[in-house]
């Protein structure tokens, strides 16, 4: 691991201040020190550090994804996606953890897999170097109940063996499969609380008791574990609410009742609406039998109106909106995750400003750490994106793969920049103050 030093670049420092000029010292896996132009050089030591002459580009912190599934597999269907044998679908997924990273999506939170021990593999394997992806927080699968989101299971077939999700019935059913769980190393349980209606079951609708639900938070508070549900429905958000359960994926469907409560708790929750799933499902989806007559039969055109209206009033409130936007279907592919900022911008009202906080500094709480991740600042994480352009002008520039010039994790490049005009290759040299 080289010290890196970065120098003639535009500093997005994930405060919400302006860009800057500037540069940027890393030394190990940390920011050493941020240096503003034009306030002299930074005092340090005399040391043998890679240089990097970003030629103007602009330096930002890698980009923070709080809804991703590793183990979806690009296909049109549940069926399809569970059915991968394990063999694959473990090589599956560190494909595309390494598609995440080359992409500037730096730190992932994992929103539920396909099979019970997927995440937990992927996330050890990354984190002992043995494959490379993102900072990882793995997920369980889907906890739903018999009839419900996520139980695709046949009445002639075992149920254990070829559900999508993880299928129980009443409170103590579902603590031992929370323990199971936690058993495994998870680092979160995903529950469904709501419908969806690509399945036949209405995104209104709520399948859980309450019981069952209290259980779930108690049993993963007992463990040390955080919960995150799938909840469209205006009743499973406000389940959330009530009982602490932090992630609220989705959040279609709001009243005033709904929206008062998360305005009211919105440092203790983070929302996702995942509108790249309605957008997408809605308009690009025809391809796999999908038409936007059949997703407005569905459902989905009322929900994505709701679920729009829901974030534009969230955002009023102050509540702070994350991109996630169920990536890993056939109509929404992976590594085309930072459509989801367009969204925002497009739809929402936000400004990219906002955009880009909130796919940076917004999500550091929601990857545990705080202070260590989503900006550039002394002392934090050494996680940088360098590109080619101002996502501030044109927040589409990072859907372009060829726009992100380098990729740094934990103070060491995934991507090195390359050689272009006023911008060299990393070359060791000496500098001092």
């Amino acid at each position: 691991m080289a010290d890196v030093l970065f120098t003639n670049v535009r500093i997005f420092d994930g405060s919400g201040d302006p860009p800057y000029a500037g540069e940027v010292l890393v030394q190990g896996n940390r920011i050493a020190r941020v240096q503003r132009s034009g306030y002299g050089a930074a005092r340090v030591p005399v040391i043998g550090v890679t240089t990097v002459d970003g030629g103007g580009a602009f330096l930002m912190p890698g980009m923070i994804e709080a809804h991703t599934h590793f183990s979806w597999n690009d296909q049109p269907s549940l069926d399809a996606i569970q059915r991968m044998p394990p063999e694959e679908h473990i090589l599956w997924c560190a494909q595309v953890a390494e598609r995440y990273l080359d992409m500037g999506w730096t730190s992932c939170v994992g929103a539920a897999c396909a099979k019970p021990r997927l995440d937990v593999v992927i996330r050890n394997a990354i984190e002992d170097g043995t494959i490379v992806g993102p900072r990882y927080l793995a997920a369980s699968q889907e906890i739903t109940v018999p009839g419900g989101l996520g139980d695709t299971t046949q009445p002639h077939l075992p149920q254990s063996e070829f559900a999508f999700g993880a299928v129980v019935s009443g409170s103590e059913e579902m603590r031992r499969c929370v323990r199971m769980f936690c058993k495994y190393g998870v680092d979160s349980l995903k529950i469904n609380l709501s419908g969806e209606s690509i399945t036949g079951m209405s995104s209104e609708m709520s399948q859980f008791t309450e019981a069952e639900i209290a259980t779930c938070v108690e049993e993963a508070k007992a463990w040390g574990k955080r919960v995150a549900a799938h909840a469209r429905s205006c009743w499973s958000i406000k389940q959330c609410v009530k009982h602490g359960i932090q992630v609220i994926y989705h959040a279609s469907f709001t009243d005033e009742e709904a929206l008062d409560m998360l305005e009211a708790h919105k440092k203790q929750h983070f929302i996702a609406p995942g509108l790249a799933w309605l957008i997408n499902t809605c308009h690009n989806a025809s391809a796999y039998g999908i038409t936007p007559e059949a997703a407005r039969k569905m459902g989905y055109f009322r929900e994505l109106e709701a679920a729009i209206e829901s974030m534009k009033a969230l955002r009023r409130r102050d509540v702070r909106i994350l991109p996630g936007g169920d990536y890993g279907f056939a109509w929404t592919p992976h590594g085309t995750n930072a459509k989801d900022l367009q969204y925002f911008v497009e739809y929402v009202g936000m400004s990219t400003m906002e955009a880009l906080l909130s796919a940076t500094a917004w999500g550091a709480p929601m990857m545990k750490r705080p202070h260590e991740l989503g900006q550039v600042r002394d002392g934090y994480l050494a996680d940088l994106l360098l590109v080619d352009g101002d996502p501030l002008a044109d927040i589409t520039v990072l859907q372009d793969k060829a726009r992100i010039l380098a990729v740094m994790k934990d103070g060491e490049f995934h991507r090195a920049p390359p050689v272009r005009g006023g911008m060299r290759s990393p070359t060791t040299t000496r500098w001092a103050a």
